[in-house]
Order: C-alpha cells, then sequence, then structure tokens
C-alpha cells in the first residue's frame, strides 16, 4: 500500500509517500479500514517536528482523522461487518482494565491509545484500529466531509451539546478555523446561533449587539424561527479540511 510516512523529525520536506507491505489481517477486537479520506490536524505537525510527548516511532504514519470503509474483522467483532463505513478520531482505543475505564471514564484511560501516534494512522491506504474507536458514518455524508468530523466535529458539538444553549440563545465561537467554521455550522443546526466577537478599531463590539438590521443586510440572514435538526454537515461553500485518499 502507499502511505505518507515521517521519517524522521522535521519541516513537511520529512513527509514522504512510501510503499509499505499491506497490513495484515486484524487481531481479535480489531478491523482493517479501507481509507477513503484522512483530516488534517494540528496534531500531525507535533508529531511530525517531535513535540508531542508520546511521538510515536519512527517511521511512522501519521493522521487520526479517518474515513473509511471496514475491509475485515477480526475474531470477536460482532457489532461491525465488512462494508461499514466508519470513523476514526482522536480516541483511538482504550485498555477497559484500568480504573478510569472501569469508571467509564475511557478518554481518560491510563493506556489511552491515538491513531497516528500510539499506531499508525490514516495517512495511508489501510488503517488497523481497534473496535472502541469506529465511529459509525451515515450514507448522506461523504469521506471528506465526515473525516474532519471525528475530532474537530465532535469537540465542538460537546461543547455545544453540554454549553447549556437552547434554541435562540447567542453563543460566542472565537476564531474561524479547523473547529470554528464547525462550530458555527453546529450552532446553526442547533438552533443557537453562532457569532463571534470583533474589534472594530480600537473599539471592542460584542457579538450580542448582532440585531435585525444588521442581519437585513447579510447575504444570508440569521433566521430565529425554529428548524428540524438535519444531519450535521460542512456547507457546500466549505472547503473540508481533509485529503481524499484514493483505493490503491
Amino acid at each position: 500500500m502507499r502511505a505518507v510516512v515521517i521519517t524522521k523529525h522535521g519541516p513537511p520536506s520529512v513527509l514522504k509517500v512510501q510503499d509499505r507491505p499491506d497490513p495484515p489481517p486484524p487481531s481479535a477486537g480489531q478491523v482493517r479500514i479501507s481509507v477513503r479520506a484522512a483530516g488534517v490536524n494540528f496534531a500531525d505537525h507535533l508529531a511530525r517536528v517531535g513535540l508531542y510527548p508520546d511521538a510515536p516511532k519512527l517511521p511512522s504514519v501519521v493522521g487520526y482523522e479517518v474515513a473509511g470503509t471496514i475491509e475485515a474483522v477480526g475474531d470477536g467483532v460482532e457489532a461491525w461487518k465488512a462494508g461499514d463505513r466508519v470513523g476514526v478520531g482522536w480516541f483511538g482505543g482504550n485498555c477497559r482494565e484500568c480504573d478510569p475505564c472501569r469508571r467509564g471514564d475511557f478518554i481518560n484511560c491510563r493506556l489511552f491509545q491515538i491513531p497516528g501516534i500510539s499506531y499508525d494512522g490514516g495517512y495511508a491506504a489501510h488503517v488497523i484500529a481497534p473496535v472502541e474507536a469506529l465511529a459509525h458514518i451515515p450514507d448522506v455524508l461523504r469521506p471528506e466531509e465526515a473525516a474532519p468530523l471525528m475530532c474537530a466535529g465532535i469537540t465542538t458539538f460537546n461543547a455545544l451539546r453540554h454549553s447549556g444553549a437552547g434554541p435562540g440563545d447567542l453563543v460566542a465561537i472565537q476564531g474561524i478555523g479547523g473547529l470554528g467554521h464547525l462550530g458555527i455550522q453546529f450552532a446553526a443546526k442547533f438552533d443557537t446561533i453562532g457569532s463571534l466577537d470583533r474589534v472594530k478599531g480600537d473599539e471592542y463590539v460584542p457579538a450580542n449587539t448582532l440585531d435585525l438590521a444588521a442581519q437585513s443586510k447579510m447575504k444570508r440572514p440569521i433566521s430565529l424561527k425554529r428548524r428540524p435538526v438535519d444531519v450535521a454537515r460542512p456547507s457546500a461553500s466549505a472547503k473540508p479540511f481533509a485529503v481524499p485518499i484514493p483505493h490503491l
């Protein structure tokens, strides 16, 4: 298979496209995924330059916003089958035995795994991942749309979900980057109003000064009416922060 490999820590030029052996059949409790898209995340940069505390051993394959299709399952895997569309994000597996896991606090597992850090990630044609790391991808999402939702998406989704904001509430989203642009779209689907505080010269303009008169000048005014919640997906005009992986 082909993969983008970190050969040594350094600038982007250390990333090399290489032919590597296909991964072996998945072990018990694992699946092998045919990768269709991989999101680009700043933590991939940290791994590349060697600043991540648990930087992977080199050579390694980074990428932990993965979208693809299961092509093989290991022993004991019953909830998933070949052909299922799945994603893998920052949460790449847990031990199920340590104290945090026994309390259901899987994200703080003492042996917590991260794709691209703990094992080879999604910048490749195939990746092997434990079943506890899998998320189902609905058919309405293209792989390059779904991949960034595995980390940036779930981060902003959970932030809004646990914020206490309800329909019609105004929420402030600071910074329209890899996470912020998704947060704004989630806020719209939640029936909250996504906005940004901004600075005009030396004058601070709070987001709550936005009024209907200002909306009338927008190309797409904010609707205060309740809308049915649909599948949250990036807007057609937004460029996804993901790289399609050709099937090899």
